[in-house]
């Protein structure tokens, strides 16, 4: 029984070694392999960079590539433990159609990504408000666009969920418009008030002077008319002109406005009295 004993001891044993010397090689061959990915992508990024392709085509390419290399680096290990590829390439398949229908807005999220690199409503560098974020674009990825916010809030969007969506482009065109208004009194002098401002304007940092900056009455309220305010200038410097034109507006020596309200207080009429 010793014997048995023994011998059951010295099987575990060296399978257990077995197991673990194999243990050991997946883990050195992930490690291994997940660097040599990481160096396949760099060598693309960098000849893509030398070709001068396109941004917004180069990072979709490289996500691709790193997502495709992980796949055969995962089937390569489980070869290593002796699965057969092709076994688990059927296996894979199966279960492919099965999480493929489950997960269907996974995969209308990689649609709409090659939509979107095919179709451009924007690039990588453009500044857009698409699915309900807004700031600039990243990277278009296989199932999400990143995008890093004012703020500097780097912002994970279901690519299914951005086309789907309306798509503003603010780097499209070659300008932008301000809107701003300056609220003036009744007292104030709105020709004069105008000439200021169009003045003022013309001072600010990067507006443009063609087209050339908009000062005109837009409407009245009781405090007085409500001047609209509108430079034009290059998407990049929205931020810069549009504080700017505050400041011009508070510093243009406006009065304040007031409203004043009347009010009247009804006094009852006396009630008669009855004998």
């Amino acid at each position: 029984m010793n014997t048995d004993f023994n011998a059951l001891t010295a099987d575990l044993l060296t399978k257990g070694t077995s197991v673990g010397l194999k243990l050991l090689g997946a883990i050195a061959l992930w490690i291994i392999g997940g660097w040599m990915v990481n160096l396949a992508v760099r060598l693309v990024r960098k000849a893509m960079a030398v070709r001068k392709l396109d941004a917004t085509i180069a990072r979709y390419a490289e996500s691709a590539l790193n997502v495709l290399l992980k796949v055969v680096l995962v089937v390569a290990i489980l070869g290593y433990f002796g699965l057969e590829t092709t076994s688990f390439a059927a296996v894979l398949a199966a279960a492919g159609v099965a999480i493929g229908t489950a997960w269907s807005g996974l995969l209308s999220h990689y649609a709409a990504g090659i939509f979107m690199v095919v179709l451009r409503p924007f690039k990588v560098g453009d500044a857009v408000t698409a699915g309900g974020v807004t700031g600039t674009v990243e990277e278009i990825g296989l199932f999400s666009t990143v995008i890093n916010t004012a703020d500097n809030v780097r912002t994970f969007v279901g690519n299914n969920k951005i086309f789907s969506d309306t798509i503003q482009n603010y780097s499209a065109n070659a300008h932008r418009r301000v809107d701003l208004v300056a609220q003036l009194s009744h007292s104030d002098d709105h020709r004069a008030a105008i000439k200021i401002l169009a003045e003022r304007l013309a001072q600010i940092p990067n507006v443009m002077q063609t087209p050339a900056p908009a000062v005109f009455i837009d409407h009245f309220t009781m405090a007085g008319p409500v001047l609209a305010v509108r430079p034009f200038c290059h998407t990049n410097s929205y931020g810069q002109v549009y504080a700017d034109t505050n400041l011009a507006i508070r510093e243009a020596g406006f009065s304040i406005p007031e409203t004043h309200s009347r009010v009247i207080t009804a006094v009852p009429a006396p009630q008669r009295q009855v004998a």
